[in-house]
C-alpha cells in the first residue's frame, strides 16, 4: 500500500517572477504534479525556471469536481503542488474547495508562502490602525457593493479590497459616497510589475486623479481604505462603560447592550455603537 501523499499550497510571484522563494522552487521540482488555476500561464512560469511537470487544471468552475481526482491522487500516494496564477491559492483565488476537502479526508496540507499582494500594499502604505480587514473582491453589482460598504463602514480598522480594472471608477464612486470623501485611501497597483504605482488621497479626491490619467485605471488593485474614527468613551459616562465592558465579557453583544441600557439608562444606541468599536478594537 501507497503512503498517502502531500498537499502542498504553493504561492507563487504576484508579477515580478525574482519573488518566487527558493522552497517553492524546490517543490514545484520534486511534486509528482501541479494542479495550476490556468496551466498556460502556470506553464510559463515553470519554462522561466527549467521545470517540466505534469498539469492539472483547477479553476473556479472545475473546482469541486477537481478536489475529487486530486484526492484521489493523493491517496494513491502522489504529491501535489497547488497554484493559482498569481499570489496564494485560496486568497480570493480558486484553491480553498480542494485545501478543504484534502485536509478532511485526512492528506497532509503544507503551505509553502511567499509573495502577497496585501501584505505588499500594507507595508508600503504606512498605514497601522489597529490591524486591518481583507474583505477581497467587492459585489459586481453597485447595489450590492454599497449594501457591503455600509456594512463595513463602522469598522475601525484599515479595510482592505482588490479590485478589477473595468470596476475600479465605479467602486471608487460608491465608496467616497458610502465610507465618506474625507476618508483617506491608498492605491496599490500594478505591485511588483513595471507601472507600479503607491498613491494616496482622500476618497473624495480619488476619481478626479483616476480620471486625469487613464493609466491608473489599468492593472489589479489594492485598495486601503482608512478606518472609522472611534468615538471617545467620554462621551459615555465612565460608570456605563464600565458595566459594558464587564457584560461584554461574558454575553453576546446585544444581550450586553440591551443589559447595560437597562443597568445605566443610557441610550442603546450609543452603547451599541461604543460595544460595536470595542469588539473590533484588538485584543
Amino acid at each position: 500500500m501507497h503512503p498517502i501523499g502531500t498537499l502542498y499550497v504553493v504561492a507563487t510571484p504576484i508579477g515580478n517572477l525574482q519573488d518566487i522563494t527558493l522552497r517553492a522552487l524546490d517543490i514545484l521540482k520534486t511534486v509528482d504534479a501541479i494542479a495550476a488555476e490556468d496551466t498556460r500561464h502556470t506553464s510559463g512560469l515553470l519554462s522561466h525556471f527549467g521545470i517540466s511537470k505534469k498539469l492539472i487544471a483547477v479553476h473556479e468552475h472545475n473546482e469541486h469536481q477537481s478536489a475529487e481526482k486530486l484526492l484521489a491522487q493523493l491517496n494513491a500516494g502522489q504529491s501535489i503542488a497547488l497554484v493559482t496564477d498569481a499570489g496564494t491559492p485560496g486568497i480570493s483565488d480558486p484553491g480553498a474547495v480542494v485545501v478543504d476537502l484534502v485536509r478532511k479526508a485526512g492528506v497532509k496540507v503544507v503551505p509553502i508562502p511567499g509573495a502577497s499582494a496585501v501584505i505588499a500594499a500594507l507595508s508600503a502604505s504606512g498605514i497601522a490602525q489597529n490591524g486591518f480587514l481583507f474583505h477581497g473582491f467587492l459585489p459586481a453589482s453597485g447595489a450590492a457593493r454599497r449594501k457591503v460598504l455600509e456594512a463595513l463602514k463602522p469598522q475601525t480598522v484599515t479595510l482592505v479590497f482588490y479590485e478589477a480594472p473595468h470596476r475600479i471608477i465605479d467602486s471608487i464612486v460608491d465608496m467616497s459616497a458610502v465610507l465618506g470623501g474625507e476618508r483617506r485611501i491608498t492605491f496599490a497597483r500594478e505591485l511588483t510589475k513595471t507601472f507600479e504605482t503607491i498613491y494616496s488621497c482622500s476618497l473624495g479626491e480619488a476619481e478626479a486623479w483616476l480620471q486625469a490619467d487613464t493609466n491608473q485605471q489599468r492593472g489589479e488593485f489594492v485598495l486601503l481604505v482608512e478606518a472609522a474614527a472611534i468615538k471617545e468613551a467620554a462621551e459615555i459616562p465612565e460608570e456605563a462603560v464600565r458595566i459594558l465592558k464587564l457584560l461584554l465579557a461574558d454575553l453576546p453583544l446585544k444581550q450586553a447592550v440591551k443589559l447595560a441600557t437597562e443597568i445605566t439608562h443610557e441610550k442603546k444606541n450609543v452603547l451599541y455603537e461604543f460595544a460595536l468599536q470595542l469588539k473590533q478594537q484588538p485584543e
